[in-house]
């Protein structure tokens, strides 16, 4: 069979059962999209071409290719954060989801590009160069998973993991027309991520469809002894809540995200879907979340602070870069640093290290935590009064201009105001594709679900899913 890299993985393991093609099969015709268009999308730092042909053909995932963010740590392979600091950096050891995977099968392809240490929003802030939207090649993926999310849409991945601080795996998924899920905080191990901020990070899916994020996140989920935030609660069978129906689902729509300056393309396709849905029988009622408008610089003053803590390890001593001929200890610290850190690295460093600071820790960083519990009891409220999910645009706007936000830092923080207080929070959210602008670019809608819920999520997305056919529609490369 030709162009089987178009398929989703829940197909390609329905043709495997039939014994049609064989895992080097779908491996060769991955490889060889990736080869003919990535040239194109620049979505992928490497592809382990040799290695992912040995892939055993067994388990949930048997002989399915999962490329894999660059934060993500795999055993004797360069893992770099995409990140001069990490240059050469090979981890003895593998995150807990990469052993998943293997157990059930999988084949990791390669290491997908992304912003440095998972700060950006766009994916131009890589050490090796900035991934395209295969959508417009002038257009930014959405980051910091922008890499892992523009493969998938271009078909040169079947499925990939990314990593969601902030919105770091829907936003991107949004505006490349595919599947993204952010996990409640505890519901996959964070073992073997390299951290940008703890308290925030999560590891998630992005696929061609809902069914293959059930699938995966499945593989993916559970308790892990070797992550001390891990959550040791039961993973629901998520391919088993996919019923195409939302009879009866409570379905909320906050206020404070459908705000003036939104771009009316989204808002319009946002409102579509949420008729959609309530024409196939879900109950739709307006919310409130009144700290939204907080959760932005809530987010930046702790999720900096938590990465000027995180990022202190990379001193050029243990690991990563260092700088040539140092004078003396503190010379080889400020140079390695200086040198192995780009400009929004060092930016968030600084900005983290000054809300921390004597004199500004109660100021800034403890008061910022106070809101972010506030945030917390918004959604706790929401959910308490029985509503199954909230629903609301993942970006304000499609896909920007390559460059275009370069010179405005607070607008391309802004890029990620709808899905920040769900990190903030720590519970579950997912982005389906919901439309296409006049021009051509996807339009991403969110669900966003109580704490370990996932699974009404996906009942949700699936149902609009099978009732749409965005997620079929593919670019032209």
């Amino acid at each position: 069979m030709e162009n089987l890299y178009t398929l989703t993985a829940h197909e390609l393991l329905g043709i495997l059962d039939k014994k049609s093609v064989s895992p080097e099969d779908i491996i060769e015709s991955v490889c060889s999209r990736a080869a003919a268009v990535d040239a194109k999308v620049k979505g992928y730092v490497n592809i382990d071409r040799p290695r992912a042909a040995s892939g055993a053909p067994s388990g949930k995932l048997r002989g399915i290719p999962v490329a894999v963010k660059d934060n993500i740590c795999v055993e004797g392979e360069l893992t770099t954060c995409a990140s001069k600091m990490l240059s050469g950096f090979r981890p003895p050891y593998s995150a807990t989801v990469i052993e998943k995977l293997k157990a059930e099968g999988a084949v990791v392809l390669g290491r997908t590009n992304m912003d440095e240490f998972a700060f950006g929003s766009s994916c131009e802030y890589s050490a090796y160069f900035p991934t395209l939207n295969p959508w417009d090649a002038s257009r930014i993926p959405g980051g910091s998973s922008g890499g892992s999310a523009a493969v998938v849409a271009a078909d040169e991945a079947i499925m990939a993991l990314g990593s969601d601080t902030g919105g770091s795996i829907r936003q991107p998924a949004a505006l490349c027309g595919i599947v993204g899920m952010k996990p409640t905080y505890g519901r996959v191990s964070r073992y073997g991520l390299i951290a940008f901020a703890s308290s925030f990070d999560q590891i998630g899916p992005l696929t061609k469809d809902v069914r293959d994020a059930a699938l995966l996140l499945g593989v993916i989920a559970g308790y892990d002894e070797k992550d001390s935030t891990s959550v040791n609660t039961p993973v629901p069978d998520y391919l088993g809540c996919l019923t195409g129906d939302v009879k009866g689902m409570k379905i909320g729509i906050p206020k404070e995200y459908f705000v003036d300056g939104m771009d009316k393309e989204v808002d319009a396709a946002v409102r579509e879907a949420v008729a959609l849905l309530e024409s196939k029988g879900a109950k739709v009622s307006e919310v409130s979340l009144p700290h939204t408008e907080y959760a932005v610089a809530v987010y930046y003053i702790l999720s900096t602070a938590e990465a000027s803590s995180n990022l202190a390890r990379f001193d050029g001593v243990q690991y990563g870069h260092r700088c040539e001929n140092p004078g003396n200890i503190l010379d080889m610290y400020e140079r390695t640093r200086g040198e192995g850190f780009g400009a929004e690295t060092k930016r968030r460093i600084i900005l983290g290290t000054y809300v921390l600071s004597s004199g500004y820790y109660d100021a800034y960083y403890l008061k910022a935590q106070k809101v972010r519990t506030l945030i917390k009891n918004d959604f706790d409220k929401v959910f308490g009064a029985g509503f199954d999910c909230i629903l609301t645009p993942t970006s304000p706007t499609p896909a920007f201009k390559v460059g275009e936000r370069s010179s405005n830092l607070l607008s391309m923080y802004l890029s990620d105001i709808f899905t920040i207080s769900v990190n903030l929070a720590g519970v579950s959210a997912i982005s389906v594709p919901c439309g296409f602008t006049k021009s051509g670019l996807p339009i991403g809608m969110q669900l966003i679900g109580d704490y370990f819920e996932e699974g009404k999520l996906f009942r949700a997305a699936h149902a609009y899913e099978s009732h749409t056919d965005w997620h079929k529609r593919s670019p032209k490369l």
